[in-house]
């Protein structure tokens, strides 16, 4: 048997609606490949039928820690998945470092707006936010010295449910803040760019 987190979107997504009919296919889901030849198990997917924003009420009814309940969504195929054209240790290595740096300032964002709410998911808390590598370097200046290196784009979101969403609103002194981080610490990146396209017409992730 193999147990899988699928949810309904990711049905509805890949073109295969399990009630009634098939639709366009947005994006290949990992958990609905078919299995290789010769290989086979019996799926159990309890969540196949509910959205995000239901698995979480799920899991608060259940009395799971709020730390579990909120993280962020993380790819199954890994940050590879964010990462536009070859994949190296090098690239890997800065996506990590940027994106742990995206995570840790709004994580804290969404906390203050917590503490000021009382709602995990209030108008202006990013529902999902990662950041993205592309396969392109640009021309930047640090010091007196010339720069050809990598930039980062940051993605972030706001939803309900994530079958739609709209960028994230968020404070110029935030994006500031995390542009400046990345650019001091991680090595190899030169530019922050922050993408401003809801769902649809885009899909959260990047791939």
């Amino acid at each position: 048997m193999l147990a899988q987190g699928t949810i309904y979107p990711d049905i509805i997504e890949s073109g295969a609606r399990k009630t009634g009919g098939k639709a366009s296919t947005i994006k290949s889901h990992h958990n609905l490949i078919p299995f290789p030849e010769g290989v086979h198990f019996d799926l159990i997917e309890p969540l196949d039928h509910f959205f995000k924003d239901e698995v979480r009420e799920l899991g608060v009814s259940l009395g799971l820690p709020a730390s579990m309940v909120y993280r962020q969504p993380f790819p199954g195929p890994g940050l590879a998945i964010r990462i536009i054209g070859e994949v190296t240790p090098e690239k890997l290595d800065i996506l990590r470092d940027a994106d742990a740096i995206v995570r840790e300032e709004l994580d804290a964002y969404n906390q203050r707006l917590y503490e000021e709410t009382g709602e995990r998911n209030s108008e202006h808390s990013c529902w999902q936010y990662f950041a993205v590598l592309p396969d392109i370097k640009s021309v930047g200046v640090m010091g007196d010295e010339r720069t050809y290196q990598r930039p980062i784009i940051v993605r972030a979101v706001e939803s309900s449910d994530a079958m739609t969403a709209d960028w994230a609103k968020l404070p110029y002194e935030v994006i500031g803040r995390i542009s400046s981080r990345i650019v001091d610490e991680v090595d190899g990146v030169n530019r922050v760019v922050y993408d401003v396209t809801p769902k649809p017409p885009a899909t959260i992730e990047w791939e």
